[in-house]
């Protein structure tokens, strides 16, 4: 709430209620391709903590923390893995627990790189045109 006077006669209080931060759980998703990329198509799925005022903002956390941790590195073999951010395929609201902290991580296996990128960009769309209830209501 914030307070304001204006001379001696007149107050003014108003509640900000977009200012109310919220919990969200994000699902990030990234590809990882060893080598050449000679082998079946894998994939990273974490579920991340995100502290925001308004899922816009949570999903743009959810982004920003995807390209951060994209990762490049050699595995005991020598061979270059590369860690690609996807995009952020669900966005969930939640109560209160802490920011940024992964809270599930899964590596798949696909026949398609394309295709399963493909779906995964479908699924960040409908994170972006649907109000957080209805997507929970529909999992």
């Amino acid at each position: 709430m914030v307070v304001l006077k204006s001379g001696a006669s007149k107050i003014y209080c108003f509640t900000y209620n977009h200012s109310i931060m919220k919990w969200y759980l994000a699902k990030i998703l990234y590809q990882i391709v060893c080598g050449d990329g000679d082998h079946l198509a894998q994939f990273d799925e974490q579920l991340r903590l995100i502290y925001a005022n308004t899922k816009q903002l949570a999903l743009g956390k959810g982004f920003a923390i995807g390209k951060k941790e994209e990762e490049t590195f050699y595995n005991q073999k020598q061979q270059l893995v590369n860690w690609k951010f996807i995009n952020v395929s669900e966005l969930h609201s939640l109560s209160t627990t802490t920011d940024g902290a992964e809270e599930f991580s899964g590596i798949n296996e696909v026949d398609d790189a394309n295709t399963y990128c493909s779906f995964v960009h479908t699924k960040a769309n409908e994170v972006k045109k649907r109000k957080t209830e209805q997507l929970i209501n529909s999992i």
